[in-house]
């Protein structure tokens, strides 16, 4: 299902469906996403940066780059426009945030992390839509 530039900015609809790696709720349901975390500015004639600002359930949530990448995974596939993407956790609310936001706006590094066969499963199965 795809978005436009315009209805990805009213809310979170590609990333409202990801699960949390550990539990089976969505990250929408564990408030780890919310309406207003997704931020897209135009940055160019039909190019968009879009942001993404994600709040953790614990200050020390182990799996905080994981939901990253998750996020940056669905998005990549799902945005038919020219984009620019970058996910941050919010300011404060985790203890590693500034390392964690390093990784996953890393573009080598998130490439390394699919190519791990493990890795990439568990992220298939996050991303993967319910039937």
């Amino acid at each position: 299902r795809f978005l436009t530039a315009a209805r990805l900015s009213r809310g979170s609809d590609i990333i409202r469906t990801i699960r949390d790696p550990e539990k089976p709720n969505t990250l929408e349901e564990l408030e780890v996403v919310t309406e207003n975390c997704v931020e897209v500015q135009e940055i160019g004639e039909e190019e968009y940066l879009v942001i993404i600002r994600f709040t953790p359930t614990v200050p020390h949530c182990s799996l905080a780059t994981l939901i990253g990448l998750c996020l940056r995974i669905k998005l990549q596939r799902c945005l038919p426009f020219r984009h620019k993407l970058e996910i941050y956790i919010s300011e404060g609310t985790h203890s590693t945030e500034e390392d964690i936001n390093k990784q996953i706006n890393d573009k080598e590094r998130v490439a390394a992390a699919m190519e791990n066969p493990n890795l990439r499963e568990i992220v298939e199965q996050c991303v993967t839509e319910p039937d």
